[in-house]
């Protein structure tokens, strides 16, 4: 202690020492600063520097003044420059002329500064002052540089050192003797404590050691024991002799005593111990080699471990619950959605996971919950030799009757141990009835050991049960883990019911759109056709739609169209549609004025669809192309609205896009009109007509998708209908459908001259007869004598009636083909009606005739008039007329005859 205080007092005074000399210093550069400064500014502002400055001689005049003032002013030096910085005066003569080194001195006599600074040559120090010297007018001249040594300053200030350092010793010496009769009067102050109060301070020290809730041990250089408390004693199991021994000669866990052995710093280290969990800290003890040696402190953690792994397990559960309801349900397939359970189980929740299904629920149909077999649809396991029922069998489930409410209110059931089960797996787990003991023993024998059987059950309905698998190493269920079982699993229950009740829908649907569209298409003579459909990839039931309509004459109408939207919506508004076309075409109206009816009838399906024209219940937006070709003359006429024109393919492999004026799509209500286009056709020409759905892309627009589909088309000439769908699906056929995708391609036929025969006839009764004459002559060259005494009858009516009521001109025309078509056409719009005559009626029963002797007949109206058209079987069909009195005839048209 009585050293301590004397080199404090020694330090205390070396400080003042040193403190004395920096003032001393510091005073002395201020002193020299100011005195440099002081010099330059009077020689500066001196007009008699001025005036020698601008003399031819200035270094004769300042020379020897500026020296002798350096001289009794103990000045370093005193040098002049003019105004480029060449000196005019200087201390050593040789550098007079020359010009000054110094940067900053230049930079200040340029821009008229006043500089202050320090010199550093050898070991001296000097302060310099550079001040620039203005004319009276304000120009600078040039400057004077003033130095001074800071040496020269300070030896007067450190001629008093001696005296302080003398002051200092003695003050260090009155020091030390008070730090003596401090000591001293110290020691007596710890003799007066007494063994009694240091005693009973030691016992405090000791019972604090020994109460305190963490074991502490403390180990010397040679690793014993030097100090060990109770609780160390405690929670590692040693005796009350433990102090004092080695490390090694104690019965302590290998973990523990290597640790301790090692002297190593740890920190919160976690060790088992005498069936203890603890958290070890431990640290080296500082000093010299009598204090080395270690110190270590020991905590239970037990109750805190036990509590972190159930935390753990906790978030185990979480993890995989939050992973299950991100996973399951992610499409709207029943089979994918049970497969996704199984996934999200396994590894992490169970070994094996196994998902049955009641069939009724695989078929889109709603479950009874008295289902007494399922199918398994879904199997995942960490092993391929457990001998579970195969994914596609059909298992049995007939749990008693207890079991079975429990499974019917929701709630999963669960079996720790399986050894401990009678049979070993219990009877209610679907595929282990009664009669499967050697499987389940099986399994048992494999590994398993415990079991959650957990029911499907969404809507107040089983539809399945789900089935959790342990076996080997893994933990026994507990309670926890069935709650997050039946949580799992009602997750999935609402999928699989979502998904369920999608495919009930999309099966009516897919159903619906099947009986709408048309199941085989006809074959008529005009064209060769050939057709593809392709649903879009999604699944969902589309709106596309095409046909193919024969139409008297021998002509056929061609028809595509597309319904916005897909589902069970656009599936009805196409079947509305696809038929509303075949009432209309019915009336063989032109592809214009179809398409105006058309538009029509779709405005009043908006606007009687429930809840009005913007509920969305009527036909959001629909297109159609409609083509009506005639093989006469190989006319072609086509209207459309919104829809994508057809493509032409020539008979020598060229193709064209005709250009068919385009109209907004049915049902916007747009005042545009429709226009037919009409096209004249080789034979053997293609007509393909097709959906967006078949150019259009995600990414690519619908002008490049048909730019592919003119490439396929063309260069192929020899292509029959059949392979040029074939070669479009395989060249433009996007590769995931967006929509769904219709191709119709008809190949065109005329009809051969010599099959077709046309007179013109006067407007005179005298006319009717030698037409007459002349189509049965026709009918015999055909070979059709069979049919001519009934065409005889058809044509006389009609001509007849053409003559008396229409106006001219008037034509008939015969053609031979599937069928003989007559047709009499006149100038008129008058269209003749089948009525009831009277029985006093000399007239009446013209149409009547024409209506029993043909197969169908009818009206189509042109530009110029209309046309009466009869239809006959080639071969003799119509009723024996002959001997038929006028009493007959009336008979036949009497309520019994109809």
């Amino acid at each position: 202690m009585f050293m301590l205080q004397v080199a404090i007092v020694i330090l205390m005074a070396l400080v003042a020492v040193v403190l004395i000399v920096t003032t001393v210093r510091r005073q002395a550069t201020q002193s020299a600063e100011d005195r440099s400064f002081a010099v330059a500014d009077t020689l500066a502002h001196s007009p008699g520097v001025t005036a020698a400055m601008k003399s031819s001689h200035p270094t004769a005049l300042l020379q020897p003044r500026t020296e002798e003032i350096r001289h009794h002013a103990h000045l370093d030096f005193i040098v002049f420059v003019d105004r480029h910085g060449t000196r005019l005066t200087q201390p050593d003569p040789t550098l007079i002329g020359k010009r000054i080194p110094f940067t900053q001195d230049l930079n200040a006599l340029r821009t008229g500064r006043t500089v202050t600074g320090q010199n550093e040559s050898g070991n001296r120090t000097a302060v310099r002052t550079f001040m620039p010297i203005r004319d009276t007018d304000g120009s600078v001249l040039g400057g004077v540089a003033v130095g001074v040594r800071v040496a020269r300053i300070s030896a007067t200030a450190t001629q008093d050192l001696p005296v302080l350092l003398g002051v200092t010793a003695a003050a260090m010496a009155v020091s030390t003797a008070g730090a003596i009769l401090l000591s001293r009067r110290l020691l007596r102050q710890t003799h007066g404590l007494g063994p009694a109060e240091i005693t009973r301070m030691y016992r405090h020290h000791d019972t604090v050691l020994h109460t305190v809730r963490e074991g502490i041990v403390i180990l010397d250089g040679d690793q014993r024991v030097v100090l060990i408390n109770e609780e160390a004693r405690r929670l590692l199991d040693l005796s009350p002799d433990a102090q004092g021994r080695r490390v090694g000669e104690l019965d302590l866990a290998p973990p523990i005593s290597e640790l301790l052995l090692s002297g190593r710093t740890a920190t919160d280290e976690v060790h088992r111990a005498a069936g203890r969990v603890l958290a070890v800290n431990q640290r080296p003890l500082a000093g010299d080699e009598s204090a080395s040696g270690i110190v270590a402190t020991l905590r239970d953690s037990t109750e805190l471990s036990e509590l972190s792994g159930r935390a753990a397990a906790a978030r185990a559960r979480l993890k995989t619950l939050y992973d299950a309801s991100i996973g399951i349900g992610t499409t709207l397939d029943v089979t994918r959605t049970a497969e996704e359970l199984t996934e999200a189980a396994t590894p992490q929740f169970a070994d094996h996971v196994t998902v049955d299904l009641a069939e009724s629920v695989l078929r889109g149909e709603e479950p009874t919950g008295r289902e007494r077999s399922l199918r398994r649809v879904a199997a995942t396991g960490v092993r391929d030799d457990v001998p579970l029922a195969a994914v596609g069998e059909r298992v049995a489930f007939l749990p008693p009757a207890s079991r079975m409410a429990d499974l019917a209110a929701g709630q999963g059931l669960m079996e720790r141990d399986l050894g401990a089960v009678e049979g070993h797996v219990p009877s209610y787990v679907p595929g282990f009835g009664f009669q499967d003991f050697e499987r389940a023993r099986r399994i048992v024998e494999g590994g398993a050991h415990s079991l959650l059987t957990v029911p499907l059950y969404a809507r107040g309905v089983i539809l399945g049960v789900a089935t959790f698998w342990r076996s080997d190493n893994s933990a026994p269920f507990e309670r926890d883990d069935l709650e997050l079982a039946e949580e799992m699993a009602t997750r999935a229950a609402v999928s699989v019911d979502n998904a369920r009740r999608y495919a009930r829908e999309h099966s009516m649907a897919v159903a619906l759109q099947r009986s709408l569209l048309p199941g085989s298409l006809p074959t008529p003579s005009a064209v060769e056709v050939a057709h593809r459909y392709l649903p879009a990839e999604a699944g969902d039931v589309g709106g596309d739609w095409f046909d193919v309509i024969p139409l008297p004459g021998a002509r056929v109408a061609l028809v595509v169209g597309d319904v916005v939207g897909h589902g069970l919506h656009a599936a009805v508004a196409m079947g509305r549609l696809r038929m509303a076309v075949h009432h209309l075409s019915a009336l063989d109206l032109a592809p214009d004025e179809l398409m105006v009816h058309l538009d029509d009838l779709v405005a009043r399906i908006d606007a009687d669809a429930p809840g009005g024209p913007d509920s969305g219940q009527g036909v959001i937006g629909a297109t159609c192309l409609y083509v009506v070709y005639d093989p006469a003359g190989g006319v072609a006429g086509m209207a459309r609205a919104g829809h994508p024109g057809p493509l032409i393919v020539h008979p020598d492999g060229a193709v064209d896009i005709p250009d068919v004026p385009v109209s907004p799509p049915l049902g916007l209500g747009a005042a545009e009109p429709f226009e037919t286009a009409e096209l004249t056709l080789a034979e053997g020409s293609r007509l393909v007509l097709f959906t967006d759905g078949l150019v259009e892309q995600r990414g690519r627009d619908i002008d490049v998708g048909i730019g592919l589909l003119r490439d396929a088309l063309a260069n192929h000439p020899d292509e029959d209908p059949e392979e040029t769908c074939r070669t479009v699906f395989q060249a433009v056929l996007p590769v995931r459908p967006r929509d769904d995708v219709a191709l119709l391609v008809a190949r065109t036929r005329l009809l051969p001259p010599d099959r077709m025969a046309q007179w013109d006839v006067a407007s005179d009764p005298a006319a009717v007869a030698p037409v007459r004459a002349a189509c049965v002559e026709r009918l015999r060259d055909w070979g059709l004598e069979d049919i001519g005494f009934a065409t005889e009858l058809i044509l006389s009516e009609l001509v007849t009636n053409a003559v008396r009521y229409g106006t001219p001109p008037i034509t008939v025309r015969l053609l031979y083909d599937r069928t003989l078509i007559c047709e009499v056409s006149d100038g008129s719009s008058t269209s003749p009606h089948l009525r009831r005559a009277a029985i006093t009626d000399e007239g009446g029963r013209g149409i009547f005739l024409v209506a029993r002797l043909a197969q169908r007949w009818g009206t189509r109206y042109t530009p110029r008039g209309k046309v009466i058209w009869t239809e006959q079987a080639l071969q003799d069909q119509a009723p024996d007329l002959a001997g038929v009195t006028d009493e007959a005839l009336l008979d036949q048209w009497s309520d019994e005859g109809l």
